[in-house]
């Protein structure tokens, strides 16, 4: 049985049966669509994999404290802008 390993709310890494439904960037502090053109292009450069991790949902990538891709998710990106530019 394959398994894949996520990170939860608390950066603590777990082993699921399920696969994560979105990808992040630990360095970053960014989440995306699996099929993100930007972090493919990445990956196709030599990079990105080292920091790749991997979340069950995107509610989890968000207690995590994750932000949204600005190329692959432009709606929820705008949206955590607005919020994160109120608490400044």
């Amino acid at each position: 049985m394959k398994r894949y390993r996520l990170i939860d709310g608390r950066h603590n890494a777990y082993w699921s049966i399920q696969p994560g439904t979105v990808g992040g960037h630990r360095a970053a502090k960014i989440y995306g669509r699996l099929d993100c053109a930007s972090a493919r292009r990445a990956i196709a450069n030599g990079g990105y994999v080292a920091q790749r991790v991997f979340f069950a949902d995107e509610a989890t990538a968000v207690v995590a404290g994750y932000r949204p891709c600005a190329r692959c998710l432009p709606d929820r990106y705008r949206a955590w802008k607005v919020t994160a530019g109120a608490g400044r």
